[in-house]
C-alpha cells in the first residue's frame, strides 16, 4: 500500500506555496534547501529542495527547479510513498517498462530509497520509501 502526494516543481516554490495556502487555507509544513546538503552549492543555497504544505486539507510536496526550465509537461510528478523497499522496487520497475528512468531508485542522503521514472505513457513518477523518523 502506497501513500499519494503530488510533486509540483516551480520557479519559486515558496512563493507557489505560500499563494495556495493562503488560497486554499492551510500552512507550510517543512522546507529544506539546496544550502542544507552536505556538499550544497553556494549558488543554490537558497534554492528550495523539498517543501510540504497542506492546503485544502491536501498534502502537497514542492521543490524549485534548478536543473531545468519548468514547461508545462515538467512540473507535476505523481509521487508514491512505500512502506517497504520490496514494493517500492516492485512499483519502480514495472512503471520503468517501456519508459525512461531518469534517476535510478536507490538510497538518498535523507534515508529512504529514492528514484524517478517517465512511465510509457509520458506520466512522471517519483518513487520512494517512508522517511525514517521524518515528516512529509
Amino acid at each position: 500500500m502506497a501513500k499519494h502526494f503530488t510533486y509540483i516543481t516551480s520557479e519559486d516554490a515558496r512563493t507557489q506555496a505560500e499563494f495556495y495556502t493562503e488560497a486554499l487555507g492551510g500552512e507550510i509544513l517543512s522546507i529544506m534547501t539546496h544550502g542544507q546538503l552536505p556538499d550544497g552549492s553556494e549558488e543554490l543555497k537558497d534554492k528550495v529542495l523539498h517543501l510540504s504544505f497542506i492546503a485544502g486539507g491536501v498534502t502537497f510536496l514542492m521543490s524549485d527547479s534548478v536543473f531545468a526550465p519548468v514547461i508545462r509537461g515538467n512540473n507535476i510528478h505523481l509521487n508514491l510513498e512505500f512502506e517497504g523497499e520490496e514494493e517500492a522496487h516492485k512499483a519502480f520497475d514495472n512503471l520503468s517498462q517501456g519508459g525512461k528512468i531518469s534517476q535510478p531508485l536507490a538510497p538518498a542522503f535523507w534515508g529512504s530509497l529514492f528514484g524517478i521514472v517517465e512511465d510509457k505513457f509520458g506520466m512522471l513518477w517519483m518513487i520512494t520509501t517512508a522517511p525514517n523518523g521524518s515528516p512529509v
